[in-house]
């Protein structure tokens, strides 16, 4: 009977909380993102494969205030604006990691530091050794890059099968590329500099930081100059307006307005005033009440800092809107049999395939043995050198942050279209040889931080 009644207990509540839990998993951004990009393949090769083109190149959106006006493509306007917020996050995270997380002291962030330096230089190495003294060189910065939401929703799918230190390891090393990748950006794929704009820029930056040292908490604030004043003021500027995004969220506040003890007494205040007030027969809250839920409401609001709010408000919309919509409009590349065959002949498709598939895993587990003979890290706790490489395989997941250097690096549609071939390809094998590896690898016990 117990078990009859189990069988048949699903409520539209426990398909809600399933449907609640799918959402804030970190697979469902990577399976969004696959979808994604099958649909920009499959439209991009399809009788109506020019539409595709047509829509992201030729689709011109204006913004005109008192004649100053900024008129770009919708391909551009993604690139430059809508991953902005894609880059405002990864600022958010960084900032948390190197505060609180795991790069918070050297003990903590010496290993995924080295691991990420090595998954960074190899891969360039490669590259630049396939197109040295071709015009085609300055891509070298495409292998570089690790797709965190793609290799951290595949680790997510392992399960109990990859240990809770070897995420937190995949994941510091993935900030840490980021940031080098965000550097990458702003030194050597930003071009005619307009001083002017820059030094606007500096001011703007400028302003949010004494907002921040002020006390401000408004995330109005924040979003205002920072949109307003520091996004504009990089686009205009020529250097890339993605890098406006991670300056932006390193003068977002990190403190809360009161203290965990305060917060405590605040809010049992608050819930002895509930529960005194109104009729506790009424199904419907009296207007003290409401007011009453209104100070918890602000009393959660004092103790949660700006940061780590605007982070988890916005992962959601980066995750699930900016990023697919991303893949959508530059995954597309069209696949003949001259391109295909290509791929393993043109410098640009080779280098960036071996750079990604073998260059990542190869000086991410380099790297990592260096520092761990040196005494300068330790191997992530409860893990293996056979993990660490599957690790460093996923890494080699460049996808989006490869194909938004892509379109940095190469005016060339037939050159883009090389380097997204060596993308997608050693993404797709990567992703798969590192599941493999972890899913099959004999973990080693976990320590006690991981059994509690």
């Amino acid at each position: 009977m117990a078990s009859d009644k189990a069988r048949h207990s699903t409520t539209p509540r426990t398909i809600w909380d399933s449907i609640n839990q799918l959402l804030h998993s970190e697979a469902l951004g990577g399976i969004l993102l696959i979808l994604a990009t099958v649909i920009a393949l499959v439209w991009a090769n399809s009788p109506l494969g020019k539409y595709y083109f047509e829509l992201w190149e030729k689709t011109y959106l204006s913004i005109n205030l008192g004649g100053f006006e900024i008129s770009k493509n919708l391909h551009h306007w993604i690139n430059d604006g809508l991953m902005v917020m894609f880059f405002f996050v990864v600022g958010l995270e960084i900032k948390r990691e190197v505060l609180i997380g795991e790069l918070s002291s050297p003990k903590k962030s010496a290993m995924p530091i080295a691991a990420a330096i090595g998954g960074m230089v190899v891969p360039a190495l490669i590259y630049v050794g396939f197109n040295f003294g071709q015009d085609t060189i300055g891509g070298w910065g495409i292998p570089m890059a690790t797709d965190i939401a793609f290799a951290i929703g595949i680790m997510a799918l392992l399960g109990k099968k990859a240990p809770l230190s070897l995420k937190v390891f995949l994941t510091a090393l993935a900030i840490v590329d980021d940031l080098g990748a965000v550097l990458v950006i702003a030194l050597f794929y930003s071009s005619n500099i307009d001083v002017l704009n820059l030094v606007l820029g500096a001011i703007v930056l400028g302003l949010m930081f004494g907002g921040n040292w002020a006390g401000i908490r408004n995330v109005m604030f924040y979003a205002v100059l920072g949109i307003g004043g520091l996004w504009l003021a990089f686009l205009l500027s020529g250097v890339h307006a993605t890098v406006a995004g991670v300056l932006g969220a390193l003068a977002i506040p990190t403190d809360m307005r009161i203290n965990k003890f305060q917060f405590r007494d605040d809010l049992q205040a608050l819930v002895q005033t509930f529960t005194k007030l109104g009729n506790p027969k009424s199904q419907v809250l009296e207007e003290e009440q409401l007011h009453t839920l209104n100070s918890v409401n602000k009393t959660i609001g004092k103790v949660q800092p700006t940061l780590q709010k605007l982070e988890h408000n916005m992962h959601p919309w980066v995750m699930y809107g900016v990023m697919p919509i991303f893949a959508l409009a530059n995954a597309g590349v069209v696949f003949t049999g001259d391109a295909l065959g290509s791929l393993f002949r043109h410098p640009v498709s080779l280098g960036v395939f071996l750079g990604l598939l073998l260059g990542k895993v190869g000086g991410i587990t380099l790297f990592s043995w260096i520092a761990q003979k040196l005494r300068i890290a330790d191997l992530p706790s409860g893990t293996n050198w056979i993990q660490i490489t599957g690790a460093g395989f996923m890494a080699g997941i460049g996808f989006t942050m490869s194909l938004f250097i892509t379109a940095l690096a190469f005016d060339s549609s037939e050159m883009q279209d090389f380097a997204k071939m060596g993308i997608l390809f050693a993404s797709l094998i990567a992703g798969v040889a590192g599941f493999l590896m972890i899913r099959n690898s004999n973990s080693p016990a976990p320590s006690e931080d991981e059994q509690h």
